[in-house]
């Protein structure tokens, strides 16, 4: 599992803006404007921004070391405008019962910022998006060779996620302004379930003298909203990722905890495809990393191994570095 601080880049204009559209979708019309009646909160593009929110949250729901963390500036306030972090891990019960079992949580923030306007004054009202969301996923190794070092597997993944907003301060402006009831702008929520899967080719080659892993996985999972504060409120998206993990460990010569201290190399490459490409300004992420492994396996620790890793990161107008700590059980 990773804990990784990353890459800050300038958040594309039109993304700061989504969120508040998705909740509002024209419910904020200047002072002076004319109002019907019957004024109706949701318009005819919350389907788009709808779908545009589960884009965001797909990034939490497919395990992805590359995007695994992220803070990514506002470019009006220089401020985060979005955090991402995500917790995961697998492993395959054994060679002779070859289960393999996966799983992640997920949180994210998402701080966009809209400017109400009458002409004379202006305010700007703050909004906060936080996201959960945790995905399970199960499958089989299925060897293609005689010492079962290299593996295809099928993997079937369920996930649950949940958008909330928290607009408390600025929805008692909203309501003066519009002189309308907006209650769904304060704690609105939208809730999505995830079903799909991926296929990973897993090599697995452990010597004495050094380890090699090499993983392919190519992950689909289609996220359908469901619940919430509102029936207006609903969406669907299909994230794609295909991602390249290769990792080289061998031993530097020294002696830590009566286990050989180890080095690192890493190099991780995730291609964004679907409701994900471009949504964050970028198509795909790539890492290289180097780090060392503490082996602590010759003592009564939970934990059998221990890998800290520096790691540089970049895409499409983004590069940033990160510290990632994993461990083996």
């Amino acid at each position: 599992m990773d804990c990784v601080t990353t890459p800050k880049l300038r958040l594309p204009s039109f993304l700061w803006r989504l969120t508040l559209l998705c909740l509002a979708g024209g419910a904020l019309p200047a002072a002076h404007a004319q109002t019907p009646p019957n004024f109706q909160i949701f318009g005819p593009s919350v389907q788009r921004q709808a779908n545009a929110v589960l884009a965001l949250m797909s990034y939490s729901v497919v395990p992805d070391l590359a995007s695994s963390s992220l803070s990514i500036k506002n470019a009006q306030t220089e401020n985060p405008g979005l955090v991402m972090s995500q917790l995961g891990g697998g492993f395959t019960m054994s060679k002779t019962f070859p289960l393999y079992m996966e799983g992640s949580i997920a949180y994210s923030r998402y701080d966009p910022t809209f400017v109400e306007s009458s002409g004379t004054e202006s305010r700007v009202l703050p909004t906060r998006w936080n996201t959960f969301a945790g995905t399970v996923g199960i499958g089989w190794d299925f060897p293609l060779t005689s010492d079962k070092e290299l593996v295809i597997r099928p993997i079937l993944n369920g996930s649950l996620g949940n958008v909330s907003s928290d607009l408390r301060l600025a929805q008692g402006f909203v309501a003066r302004k519009t002189d309308r009831d907006t209650n769904f702008l304060d704690g609105g929520s939208l809730n999505a379930y995830g079903l799909g899967g991926a296929l990973m080719l897993d090599w697995e080659h452990y010597r004495p003298e050094h380890d090699i892993d090499l993983e392919l996985r190519y992950t689909a999972i289609h996220l359908e909203s469901f619940g919430g504060s509102s029936p207006a409120v609903q969406g669907s998206v299909t994230s794609q990722t295909a991602n390249l993990y290769a990792r080289w460990r061998a031993p530097t010569g020294y002696i830590a905890m009566d286990r050989p201290l180890r080095y690192v190399l890493e190099l991780s490459h995730s291609h964004y495809f679907g409701a994900q490409a471009g949504v964050l300004g970028f198509n795909y992420l790539t890492t290289l990393g180097l780090g060392l492994e503490l082996d602590t396996s010759a003592h009564e620790i939970f934990v059998t191994r221990v890998r800290t890793v520096v790691r540089y990161v970049f895409g499409n107008n983004v590069s940033g570095v990160s510290l990632g700590i994993a461990a083996s059980f």
